[in-house]
């Protein structure tokens, strides 16, 4: 079936990690054997090849370029608004070139989604003759901002609207220039709120992954127009603040969004410790992922505000994903996990794709 990805950082791999992402993933893990500048060296999970062999028609596609306040740092920050942002036109760059070599899409407006969709739906129907990667489709993408750093002006926020951003999240880790991350803690300064103003003017997509609990509510309350949350685990199931608490879960959907389940070892299971725990030591597999989808389903009351937000190229690779999980391409098995529970083939449909792009028809432009 199709699959949809609400969250990969797929242009922060090409450009920051040096990595071909047009190159099959055996290839680029070669490449990588030798090198210890990150932990994911040699351990990657994303390409374009293993997207299309996966099915994923369709993903968010995120820039990022944090700065560095000198707080919570598990993540490298650029020093000034003006580097992040170069970085972040850096990254645009190579989704524009993709775009030009025919091996991704930017998708816009609703009838570009449908367009494609529609596409990669005929390609991998039972009664096509070639599979999506004989095709060789375009992987489209949804362009989102993860954390608004990078916006040296609100002007800023303009140019990438031009551009062709669709989506945005204010913060990421630790203090934010427009707001306070995961592991931070205190409400949205005042050019965070007109932010959230300007948002609301370009019609954006607000994804309120990483905002801290206060921001969260805030964002919630100052903000009218479409809420989703691209890659969010229950705080239930691992009791961390990068996780949603269930009032939180249900204050989504009641908004009418969409939760990506991520699939970051750490915020599947509880207890793990980066660079110790491994995916052996600690048992975490697809099973464990699916409770947390099981979780929110069940605050939902069904199947229709879950999808995908895999997360699956931000920085770690199999030596913190789940054990049975060797690529992307390797989620079908979620879906063979989900029929033994009892969801029905309209709700893995649902949340392998369908959820996100009803969601996406009401908050493109036409």
């Amino acid at each position: 079936m199709l699959l949809f990805d609400a969250h990969l950082d797929l242009a922060m791999n090409a450009v920051e990690y040096n990595r071909d992402l047009t190159q099959p993933l055996a290839t680029i893990r070669a490449r990588e054997a030798r090198l210890r500048d990150k932990p994911d060296r040699g351990h990657g999970t994303v390409c374009l090849p293993e997207l299309r062999r996966g099915r994923f028609g369709l993903v968010v596609a995120t820039l990022i370029a944090r700065v560095e306040l000198g707080g919570y740092s598990p993540a490298f920050g650029w020093n000034s608004p003006a580097q992040a942002w170069a970085m972040t036109q850096a990254q645009l760059a190579w989704y524009h070139t993709m775009d030009e070599a025919g091996e991704m899409l930017s998708i816009r407006t609703r009838s570009e989604l449908d367009a494609h969709a529609t596409r990669w739906q005929a390609a991998s129907s039972p009664s096509s003759s070639s599979s999506p990667s004989e095709h060789h489709l375009p992987i489209g993408y949804i362009l989102s901002l993860e954390g608004a750093d990078s916006l040296i002006t609100l002007e800023h926020l303009d140019r990438l609207h031009t551009a062709g951003l669709r989506a945005i999240g204010p913060a990421h880790y630790g203090e934010g220039r427009y707001a306070f991350g995961t592991s931070a803690s205190g409400p949205f300064p005042p050019r965070g709120r007109e932010l959230l103003r300007q948002i609301a003017r370009l019609g954006l997509i607000l994804d309120v992954t990483h905002l801290c609990d206060e921001c969260f509510w805030e964002a919630l309350e100052l903000h009218t127009g479409p809420v989703w949350a691209s890659h969010q685990n229950a705080r239930t199931l691992v009791p961390h603040c990068r996780q949603f608490s269930d009032e939180q879960i249900r204050a989504v959907i009641d908004r009418g969004g969409v939760l990506g389940l991520p699939f970051d070892a750490w915020m599947i299971v509880p207890g793990w410790e980066r660079g110790k725990t491994t995916p052996a030591s600690s048992g975490v597999t697809l099973q464990h992922a699916a409770d947390h989808l099981d979780h929110i389903c069940q605050l939902a009351g069904n199947a229709r505000h879950i999808g995908l937000g895999t997360d699956l190229d931000g920085g770690f690779g199999t030596e913190q994903t789940p054990g049975d999980l060797d690529s992307i391409a390797d989620l079908h098995q979620l879906f063979e996990i989900l029929r033994t529970r009892g969801y029905s083939e309209d709700d893995l449909l649902a949340i392998a794709h369908g959820n996100f792009l009803a969601f996406l028809r009401k908050a493109l432009p036409e």
